[in-house]
């Protein structure tokens, strides 16, 4: 049973909660069942939240590092301590197997511990001039208030992953938490608020339609930062919408990775690592390994076994017990992975397993492994379900060549037997991240973040601090 403290469907600003302008119903994906409604914000409920924020900015702004800090501090304490009841909220709103659930909520936590400690070692310079006429002093100060925009896909971990530097750094924000899924985000600010934020640090709005309601508060004057995780598509939007004043962006768009299985690789531990970095949230994840790429000498009997381990996976509601596979967020994010498929298998994709819609209710889509050629459309799409299309290559400048042919550069994975030969390869792709003979790298001690059209500015690690910290330079004479 959900502790029903958790379960908030109000908005929250200024530090209370309140009704919105209306309501919008929380679905559950696997069983298509209301959990509950929640608030709306309109105009009046955006402006109130933003009215907030400036005016909590100066006093947050000069409390002490270490008070900001231990506020974080608590907050993870008490994350953990709900553990349970958050995983279920989340597998409830979000489809997701309450074990992948159980591990966003760790993962989650551990951003409110990591910037707990940042806040105290924000790190300034003071040195001579070269010239000899002044003393060079270099401080980083909050830049101010935040629009936090997160997506469905890890409803905690984005959440926190942008609350946490932001308040480490002594900035207000406004968290919107996509549509899907606000539950889980309203029971983190509850935690906040128990941790012992003041009153206007942190507000949550919904707005609907979000379009509007988002391009009013980046014209707003007293918002000077946004920090976006979603499509490209939306990214590039919010990014002109963001230039007319000039506010500093930090972009976690959207990722395609490619996964390079070289012949020297140790194929059991390449499919195993395939299925976690494929597999992890249901293939729901920017990170999600999309492009397969296999050495030809080993292509078949990597098929093969993958295609088996894809195969043997249970389907089935998220709480349920020993499921491994959840549904979709929604019967319309669904229906695009199965479009998807539909539309590769017709340009001749040979399907290895799966591949067929479900009958019954719930936004299911069952583990999928198909064999394509290089020019396959679908190795052109960040397909957020549990599908995996693999390609053959030749020799490793085609494997590089085939891993970089994308506009999006977030993660890639590289498995071979040879260390310097794999970190050949990852210096030679295009991306921010690279995992070798790992399935998962994500950690919040980590710069998270792409190149290219996954996006700009790193989250996670000692750089995701500054994402919420503008430099100033003051010249001294002495």
């Amino acid at each position: 049973m959900l502790n029903l403290m958790l379960l908030r469907n109000q908005l929250y600003i200024d530090g209370k909660w309140v009704d919105g302008n209306g309501k919008v119903p929380v679905i559950d994906p696997s069983n298509g069942e209301v959990i509950t409604e929640v608030a709306t914000a309109g105009e009046s409920e955006c402006d109130a939240a933003v009215t907030a924020a400036h005016r909590a900015f100066p006093a947050w702004a000069k409390t002490a590092p270490r008070v900001r800090a231990e506020i974080l501090r608590k907050a993870f304490d008490l994350m953990n301590a709900e553990s349970e009841n958050i995983a279920k909220l989340i597998s409830m709103e979000n489809g997701k197997v309450f074990s992948d659930a159980k591990g966003e909520v760790a993962y989650a936590a551990e951003f409110f511990r990591w910037f707990s400690e940042e806040a105290v070692r924000i790190a300034g310079d003071f040195r001579h001039a070269p010239s000899g006429d002044k003393r060079i002093l270099v401080t980083h100060q909050p830049i101010g208030v935040s629009l936090l925009i997160t997506p469905w896909n890890f409803p905690a971990g984005m959440a926190t992953r942008k609350i946490g530097p932001a308040l480490a750094a002594g900035c207000t924000v406004i968290l919107k938490p996509a549509i899907e899924t606000p539950l889980t985000a309203l029971a983190i600010v509850d935690i906040l608020e128990r941790a012992g934020v003041p009153q206007g640090v942190v507000n949550v709005v919904m707005p609907t339609p979000a379009g509007p309601a988002v391009s009013k508060m980046l014209h707003d004057p007293r918002v000077v930062n946004l920090s976006f995780t979603g499509s490209t598509e939306v990214g590039r939007i919010l990014l002109k919408e963001a230039s007319d004043r000039v506010i500093r962006c930090s972009m976690e768009l959207g990722g395609n990775a490619p996964f390079v299985v070289l012949e020297d690789a140790n194929i059991d531990e390449a499919v195993k690592g395939l299925m976690l970095a494929k597999m992890r949230n249901g293939g729901a994840a920017c990170t999600a390994a999309n492009r397969i790429y296999v050495h030809s000498k080993i292509a078949a009997e990597f098929t093969k076994k993958f295609a088996q381990a894809m195969s043997q996976l249970k389907m089935a509601p998220g709480r349920d017990a020993g499921a491994q596979l959840g549904a979709s967020v929604s019967i319309k994010e669904r229906d695009k992975i199965a479009e998807l498929v539909e539309r590769s298998v017709k340009a001749g994709a040979k399907v290895e397993t799966g591949g067929i819609l479900p009958e019954g209710l719930g936004a299911f889509y069952p583990p999928t492994v198909l064999t394509v050629d290089k020019t396959n459309e679908i190795l052109k799409y960040e397909v957020f379900g549990p599908v995996a299309p693999i390609v053959t290559f030749e020799n490793d400048d085609e494997a590089i060549a085939l891993a970089n042919d994308s506009d999006f550069g977030l993660i890639s994975y590289v498995y071979s037997g040879e260390l310097s030969r794999a970190i050949r390869i990852a210096e030679a792709i295009d991306s921010g991240m690279v995992a070798i003979n790992r399935g998962m790298i994500s950690d919040p001690a980590a710069p998270f973040g792409g190149n290219k059209q996954s996006g700009l500015g790193r989250e996670g690690g000692f750089d995701g601090i500054h994402e919420f910290l503008q430099t100033k330079y003051i010249g001294v004479e002495i």
